[in-house]
């Protein structure tokens, strides 16, 4: 798959939805795209495991994490899973913990922030493949995402080549 700058497709795309910079880059990718899955959590990060564990086929997983900076959900554990399993990326609306571990993976994360509390599964139930709203943009399944040093974009499909 081709290499994109979100700067170029911000210009080639006007009507881009653009996320409020808002997140932090951490995971040893700083550039990634691909389709979106979507997560709606709250301080448990059941959901997220049970995604990680299972064929990520390059594709980003956007985590609604109802922005709480309580807790964070994606850790090193959770990293090298999804790194093993095909993942691209994981855009969280909340925290991350084990920054250090996160830097060692082949992957791209993007979170408000790092936090070394974890969280605390069976606390809350989550929903999955749902269209979920933060930093400015709505995330749906199927869309695609690219984030890089400018930021993180979506687009409703992978843009043609340039």
């Amino acid at each position: 798959m081709p290499t994109y700058a979100t700067t170029d497709l911000c210009d080639a795309h006007p009507d881009i939805q653009v996320c409020d910079p808002v997140f932090q880059a951490f995971g040893g990718n700083p550039r990634f795209a691909g389709p979106i899955t979507t997560l709606k959590v709250f301080e448990d990060n059941t959901l997220i495991k049970q995604a990680v564990e299972g064929p990520g086929e390059g594709r980003v997983l956007v985590v609604d994490g109802g922005g709480s900076k309580r807790c964070g959900l994606v850790g090193g554990n959770l990293a090298v899973s999804a790194a093993t399993n095909g993942w691209a990326g994981i855009v969280v609306y909340g925290c991350i913990r084990d920054a250090d571990e996160l830097a060692e993976q082949p992957i791209g994360v993007r979170a408000l922030a790092a936090f070394p509390r974890k969280s605390q599964r069976g606390l809350h139930s989550g929903q999955a493949g749902i269209p979920v709203i933060f930093a400015g943009v709505v995330f749906r399944e199927g869309e695609w995402l690219c984030a890089d040093a400018d930021g993180v974009v979506v687009l409703p499909e992978v843009p043609a080549a340039g």
